[in-house]
C-alpha cells in the first residue's frame, strides 16, 4: 500500500479549528532599533517541582524550561499548528504504525548526535512502570504499555536505523503526531543514563537554548539559559538567552516589570488586572488560551466517596457564584466554565447534559447538602489547598466564603508557601484537603483535557478518579479517525464527569501579560507561554 504522509498542519487545523487568539496589539510608531543578538531576556517563572527530566515534568514551572532547552519531533506555532522540528517526516498507512525519520546532523549540546535511539530509549524509560514517571500515561497508546507490570522495552517501539524508528499503537489513532511536541516525547542523550538524577539538575538538551553553565539552576531563585548556537531547527533564538526568575509572588514580578527590571511577564497579579492594559498600552496582552481552572476533591477525603460524595460535590458546585468571582476578583479576565475543556479547542460545547451543575443556585446547594447529611452528617472544615506564590489567595478566599455562607459550614483556604511544595503534597498524596487544580493544554485537542486528568491511573489524575465508562469512552474516542466522531465520545465522557465531579470546574483563563520598553516581537502562544525565541531586545544605552 502507498504510504500516507500525515499532514500535521491539517491535523492541527482540525484539532484547533476553534482556536481564536487575539493577537498582540500593533503600534503605529516607527520600528524599534534592531535587537541585540546577545541580550538576555528576563522573565518570570516558578521553581520546578522535580529535576528536569522530560518524562517526569508535568507542571508549568519545569515545562517552560524544558520547552526552551529541548527540541522534540515537532513544535507548536503560536496558533497551535505543529511543525517539524527534529522530525524529517512522520508517515503512516493506517494511523496505527508510524514511521518517523529524524533529521540528519542534529546535535545535543554535548556534541552527541540526536538519533532514533535518543527518542526510543527516552520513551521506553518514561513508559516503564518501575520508573514511576509522572508523564508515563502519554505512552499508554503504544503497543506493550502496561499499568500492571514493568515493560522495560515497549514492543511497539523499534529502531530501524540511526535516524529511523517505528511506533506501533494498540489501535489506530490519527491524532498521534499532534502529541509529539509535548515534553514527554523529547529525546535524551546517552550521557543522561550515566546518572539520571544528576542529569536532571544540569540537563543537556538539543533545543534553541542551553543552561548557561553548570549550576545555572539556582534553586528557588532562577535559572539562566543561553542561546544554543548548534541548534539547527526552526526556533532560532533572536536573543542571547533567558533568565527565568522564580518570584515568591506575582506582585513582586509585576513590580520588577514596572521598574524596568523584568522584560516579559506572563502572569498579572489580581491587584493589577483592571489597570495593567492602561499602564502598558500596546505592550500588554489579554487573549484566549487553552487553560482550565478547577479544584479537585479526592474520594479518599471523609464524606466525599460514593453517593454522599456525589451529593456534596454537586452542592459545592451550585454554591459557587462564578460570575461574581470572575468579575470582582479577576476584573472580567476569566470566563465561568461550562465544561471540563476550553473554548479555544474544537469540539467545545456549552450544552453538554449535566452542565447545569455549574450554575449558581443557593437553594439547590442547600438541598443537596441536606440530602448528603441524611447519609452521614457533615463534620469538620472544608478547605482548598493552594500555592501562595501563584496569586490564588483572593479567589480561594472568595470561593470558600461563598461555600461557607451558602452551606453554613466552616470553609477556608489552606496555603502552601511555594508551587513546588504544593505540587509535592498533591503528587505524594499527603494533602488531606481539596486542592486547586488547573490544566494548560499540552496539545490542542479535547482528549488532552480529559485523558491525562480523569483516565484511570493517568499521571495527572491527582484525585485518583476511576470510572470504567470514562476509560472506555476515552479509548473509543481516541480510536476515531473522524474528529467530530471523536469529540462526540469526549463529550459523552463529560456527561459522566458532570455526575461524578472528580474536579469542580471554575473558569477558563486568559493569558494576561506585558513587557518592557526595551523588548519587541513578544507573542504569546495558544497555551499562554510566550515564544521567547522570537523576542528581541535593544541594547541598553
Amino acid at each position: 500500500m502507498k504510504i500516507k504522509r500525515i499532514g500535521l498542519a491539517a491535523i492541527a487545523l482540525a484539532a484547533a479549528g476553534a482556536l481564536t487568539l487575539a493577537g498582540c496589539s500593533t503600534s503605529n510608531e516607527p520600528a524599534a532599533p534592531e535587537g541585540d543578538a546577545t541580550a538576555i531576556i528576563t522573565t518570570n517563572g516558578s521553581e520546578p517541582q522535580n529535576p528536569l527530566i522530560p518524562t517526569n515534568t508535568n507542571e508549568t514551572g519545569g515545562g517552560k524550561i524544558l520547552d526552551s532547552i529541548f527540541a522534540g519531533l515537532v513544535y507548536y506555532e503560536a496558533d497551535g499548528k505543529p511543525v517539524n522540528d527534529m522530525a524529517e517526516s512522520i508517515e503512516t498507512e493506517d494511523s496505527q504504525t508510524y514511521t518517523i525519520k529524524v533529521k540528519e546532523g542534529q546535535k545535543f549540546t554535548n556534541g552527541e548526535d540526536v538519533t532514533a535511539e535518543s527518542f526510543v530509549k527516552a520513551w521506553n524509560y518514561g513508559a516503564a512502570l518501575d520508573n514511576a514517571q509522572l508523564s508515563s500515561y502519554f505512552f499508554e497508546s503504544i503497543d506493550g504499555f502496561s499499568y500492571d507490570e514493568n515493560v522495560a522495552e515497549l514492543p511497539g517501539l523499534e529502531v530501524v536505523d540511526d535516524l529511523t524508528f517505528t511506533v506501533k499503537l494498540k489501535q489506530p489513532e490519527s491524532d498521534f503526531p499532534l502529541r509529539l511536541g509535548y515534553s514527554a516525547f523529547f529525546p535524551l542523550p546517552e550521557a543522561a543514563w550515566e546518572d539520571l538524577e544528576a542529569y536532571g539538575e544540569n540537563p543537556i538538551g538539543n533545543g534553541p537554548y542551553m543552561l548557561a553553565e553548570e549550576g545555572a539552576w539556582k534553586h528557588n531563585e532562577k535559572i539562566d539559559l543561553v542561546k544554543n548556537e548548534d541548534y539547527q531547527g526552526p526556533r532560532q533564538a533572536q536573543n542571547g538567552g533567558l533568565s527565568i526568575i522564580f518570584y515568591a509572588t506575582q506582585d513582586a514580578a509585576y513590580a520588577d516589570l514596572q521598574g524596568g527590571n523584568l522584560d516579559v511577564i506572563d502572569q498579572i497579579p489580581d491587584s493589577a488586572l483592571s489597570t495593567y492594559q492602561d499602564e502598558f498600552g500596546d505592550r500588554a496582552v489579554s487573549q484566549a488560551a487553552a487553560i482550565f481552572q478547577s479544584f479537585t476533591i479526592p474520594d479518599r477525603l471523609p464524606h466525599f466517596a460514593g453517593e454522599e460524595g456525589q451529593l456534596r460535590r454537586a452542592a459545592l458546585s451550585h454554591a459557587i457564584n462564578r460570575e461574581e468571582v470572575t468579575d470582582v476578583i479577576f476584573s472580567g479576565t476569566r470566563t465561568p466554565a461550562h465544561d471540563f475543556t476550553s473554548p479555544v479547542i474544537d469540539g467545545y460545547s456549552e450544552d453538554i447534559p449535566g452542565s447545569d451543575v455549574l450554575e449558581y443556585d443557593a437553594d439547590k446547594a442547600k438541598e443537596l447538602w441536606a440530602e448528603a447529611d441524611k447519609i452521614s452528617p457533615w463534620s469538620g472544615s472544608f478547605q482548598i489547598g493552594y500555592n501562595a506564590d501563584g496569586g490564588h489567595q483572593a479567589w480561594v478566599d472568595a470561593v470558600t466564603n461563598q461555600i461557607k455562607n451558602e452551606l453554613g459550614i466552616d470553609a477556608s483556604g489552606a496555603p502552601y508557601p511555594t508551587f513546588a511544595e504544593f505540587r509535592t503534597a498533591v503528587t505524594d498524596r499527603s494533602i488531606q484537603t481539596a486542592f486547586r487544580t488547573g490544566w494548560q493544554a499540552d496539545y490542542p485537542a479535547l482528549f488532552n483535557f480529559l485523558g491525562p486528568l480523569y483516565g484511570t491511573g493517568a499521571g495527572s489524575n491527582d484525585g485518583d478518579y476511576s470510572n470504567p465508562e470514562v476509560d472506555a469512552l476515552l479509548k473509543e474516542g481516541s480510536a476515531e479517525t473522524d474528529l467530530d466522531a471523536a469529540n462526540e465520545k469526549f463529550q459523552q465522557v463529560q456527561e459522566i464527569l458532570f455526575k461524578d465531579l472528580p474536579a469542580i470546574p471554575l473558569w477558563y483563563a486568559t493569558v494576561n501579560g506585558a513587557w518592557g520598553e526595551q523588548v519587541e516581537n513578544v507573542q504569546f502562544g495558544w497555551n499562554s507561554v510566550p515564544l521567547y525565541y522570537e523576542v528581541t531586545k535593544t541594547a541598553a544605552e
